[in-house]
């Protein structure tokens, strides 16, 4: 075979490609001359570290962005892309790392928002929407009322109704998937696979992006490395193995945390005292939970979804008014039914929740008003807010959390995923909190700002903060904790601590039901 009929060949199987992709903000050389192939009936997965330029890539692939520089073909033919109604006329669907959602509109008003149906010219086919969304959640195997509204499901289904808007959308030919997967639980991500299955099967070509490496070995055909906004390397899935990509990624091949601190054995930080959270409809959220924190200690909370370990988190940080129990914090009796957020801020208690974009940080705000949101207070003077004082202080926490940002003027979303989660948590550290709660703070972040991450924690850790530290990733949680608490169902099912961290034991104490373990509770 000829080498120009080998090239016609390749270029028949390209569904997508874009060529020279530059994207210059202000300040930021987002993507420079990029190349990226999408192969048509196949899934090609995007990698890179946060602030490597995945997302951007994708956004000008769906509309969303424009390009500074290069071009975009669809099936040879070159395409100009100036919204994300031009991306979806020709097929082109992406659903989004940080969910699109109207959490005041219900499940098929989101999912039809755009692309609604209409009949006699101009009414809207509210029935036909309701009918093709319940047939969208039978599809996905998820029991969601297409009635309810987005903002009362949990952040797992969220992601499910985000999958169905884009499958919902006519003439589909690609499918771009940001971090898809960094809300569901296993069984819905095997549901997710079966989909991405059957859409190949049709001739649907998906970009699959995910900090899950795992799972790109698994369900990847090919696979484009970025590294610092240019291309690293395009290849086959099936000629590389997991250490390869990190290597690609961020030049070396391991998760390493270097551990400095050292747990005050012999002290208490905080004691909490038979928590229990009703739930609505019947039975607890939390029975009866128990635990100790010592000063410079990380405490793991691992279990599967629905243990209540955010409600564990939210309750601390006085979220749940109607919970009961008791929280000492450096002997300080607390009542949980006389607590709010603001005195838990005032007592020492700071907060990173699981939902960033949403509960984290305010879009219309810069960097630097992110930062400084929850500590206003300490820069108030009068009825004034003393700017170079404040200042001073979110350059020093830019600068000690490693914030890598060229303005803190700017938007909090010129920053990528893992530098806005350093902003969430340096919000929380200049309230100078003594404890830290930390939920799901790796959620769709790369390896690298991973361990910035837990190198934040053993530092706060060394200075003698206590954290409390909810993750669901087992090599995580082990690597990073002193100690860990299993919960299942609402109750305490297990804790470890040294050589008694194995995977194992994590895993059965987190599959005991309530009622049946024979494990110690925490006392």
């Amino acid at each position: 075979m000829s080498g120009q009929e080998h090239a016609n060949i390749q270029e028949n199987e390209i569904c997508l490609t874009a060529k020279n992709i530059t994207k210059v903000y202000p300040g930021t050389v987002a993507l420079n001359n990029v190349d990226f192939n999408i192969y048509r009936g196949k899934v090609n997965a995007l990698i890179g570290e946060n602030g490597a330029g995945k997302s951007t890539l994708m956004k000008i692939l769906a509309g969303v962005e424009q390009p500074s520089e290069g071009s975009i073909y669809l099936n040879g033919k070159e395409i100009l892309l100036y919204n994300t109604r031009d991306a979806a006329a020709k097929g082109i669907g992406i659903i989004h790392q940080e969910l699109n959602l109207f959490p005041n509109l219900n499940v098929a008003q989101n999912i039809f928002m755009a692309h609604e149906n209409v009949k006699c010219g101009f009414h809207l086919d509210q029935k036909k929407h309701l009918e093709t969304a319940r047939e969208l959640m039978g599809r996905l195997e998820q029991n969601i009322d297409p009635d309810a509204l987005v903002g009362d499901l949990r952040v797992g289904q969220q992601q499910i109704v985000e999958i169905a808007k884009t499958m919902a959308l006519q003439n589909l030919q690609v499918l771009i998937m940001d971090e898809p997967t960094s809300s569901l639980s296993a069984p819905e991500v095997e549901v997710l696979f079966k989909i991405i299955k059957e859409l190949k099967e049709q001739g649907v070509s998906i970009v699959y992006i995910s900090h899950r490496l795992e799972e790109v070995k698994r369900i990847g055909d090919y696979i484009t490395i970025l590294r610092d906004g240019h291309k690293v390397v395009e290849t086959k899935v099936a000629t590389i193995d997991v250490p390869w990509i990190i290597k690609q990624m961020v030049g070396r091949e391991t998760l390493k945390i270097d551990k400095t601190h050292q747990v005050c054995a012999d002290q208490e930080l905080l004691r909490v005292e038979a928590i229990t959270l009703p739930r609505v409809g019947g039975g607890y959220t939390l029975d009866r939970v128990s635990l100790k924190l010592r000063p410079g200690e990380i405490l793991g909370i691992y279990g599967l979804l629905g243990a209540g370990r955010t409600e564990l988190i939210e309750t601390l940080m006085g979220l749940h008014p109607e919970a009961q129990g008791c929280v000492y914090l450096e002997g300080q009796k607390c009542k949980l039914d006389k607590v709010c957020v603001f005195k838990q801020i005032k007592l020492g208690f700071a907060h990173i929740p699981e939902d960033r974009q949403r509960e984290g940080l305010v879009q219309v705000l810069s960097i630097e008003q992110n930062l400084a949101l929850s500590s206003l207070k300490n820069y108030a003077k009068g009825f004034h807010i003393q700017n170079q004082v404040m200042e001073e202080s979110v350059i020093q926490t830019i600068r000690e959390l490693e914030i890598k940002v060229s303005n803190k003027k700017l938007s909090i979303n010129s920053l990528s995923g893992g530098n806005q989660q350093k902003v969430v948590i340096g919000k929380g550290l200049l309230t100078k909190p003594k404890v830290l709660l930390l939920d799901e703070p790796t959620r769709g972040i790369d390896v690298g700002a991973k361990t910035d991450v837990f190198q934040i924690m053993d530092h706060l850790a060394a200075q003698g903060m206590g954290i409390i530290f909810v993750a669901s990733e087992l090599k995580e949680i082990m690597a990073v904790s002193d100690r860990i608490i299993v919960m299942s169902n609402g109750v305490v099912t297990g804790e470890f601590e040294g050589a008694d961290i194995t995977e194992e034991a994590l895993v059965t104490a987190s599959s005991i039901g309530h009622g049946t373990s024979k494990m110690k509770n925490i006392v």
